[in-house]
């Protein structure tokens, strides 16, 4: 059995990850407090006692507007923290997995939609940080993109769709975005594809992200009649209204594989149906 060493194994994905998983690899999580990867000796004299096959980072500060705010500590973590596992397990010589964002990508509607051939250009900080890790990962290890990740997951902090549907459980008007698109990722999905690619590894990069594109004003209707909530709820409102005064994402944010051929992923309206 692969034995994984892996960071973020409590996040959203990890902890599905974990537990769908645990079957198939020997996990080892590399908890953040009890090992810090922006300090590069502690990291070291953790890592090199431990007996493993694949590193995969998951962890990193996701925070898009707080990074704007917190550069330092946004940078430490998802750059030089990048930096400290990654040389490390190159020391180590063992096979290494970056998990990367769609965030990396401008967002033009012009450019869309963005594959794993599209050049990333990122517009947020948060965005600028993850691609300087695929940076200095790049041709050496693999790397696998996602987008607005949903679904079962026993982690603490909840993902956007459950987000929404706390929010109008509480009765809550939510102003959503009209003339955008994300590209909503079930995590199961996520999960069987990421499988796949630790059995047929290679230092390449993948789309692992839902079957369609959206807008969120679209997507926040979807879950209004999925759940039987009043669309009364959600008001459209402006993109360049919704973020003023806060970090800029991706517009349209319509990500595509062109080298998945080994999972299907999801639709949004088929993922719903199983939350």
């Amino acid at each position: 059995m692969l034995k994984i060493a892996i960071t973020g194994a409590t996040g959203l994905i990890g902890t599905r990850l974990v537990e769908l998983l645990s079957n198939q690899f020997e996990f080892i999580p590399l908890l953040q407090e009890e090992i810090d990867i922006t300090q590069r000796e502690v990291l070291w004299q953790a890592l090199k006692n431990i007996n493993f096959d694949f590193f995969l980072h998951l962890a990193a500060y996701t925070d898009v507007d707080g990074a704007e705010k917190h550069k330092e500590l946004a940078e430490q973590v998802n750059v030089s923290g990048t930096k400290n596992v990654f040389e490390i397990n190159r020391r180590l010589r063992k096979k290494f997995i970056y998990v990367s964002t769609g965030f990396v990508f401008n967002g033009k509607k012009e450019q869309a939609p963005f594959t794993e051939s599209s050049l990333p250009d990122p517009i947020s900080f948060y965005g600028l940080t993850k691609y300087e890790g695929e940076k200095i990962v790049k041709n050496q290890a693999m790397i696998i993109r996602l987008d607005y990740p949903y679904g079962k997951s026993a982690a603490q902090k909840k993902d956007f769709v459950h987000n929404i549907i706390v929010a109008f459980k509480e009765g809550k008007t939510l102003k959503m975005v009209e003339n955008s698109t994300i590209t909503p990722t079930p995590i199961d999905d996520f999960v069987a594809g990421l499988q796949y690619l630790i059995n047929n590894y290679s230092p390449e990069i993948f789309h692992l992200v839902g079957q369609d594109s959206w807008s969120p004003y679209a997507i926040g209707q979807m879950i209004a009649r999925n759940f039987r909530f009043s669309p009364d709820l959600i008001e459209p409102i402006a993109y360049n209204s919704y973020f003023k005064n806060r970090a800029k994402r991706p517009q349209f944010s319509t990500i595509k594989s062109i080298k998945n051929d080994f999972i299907l992923m999801k639709s949004f309206a088929d993922g719903l149906k199983l939350l």
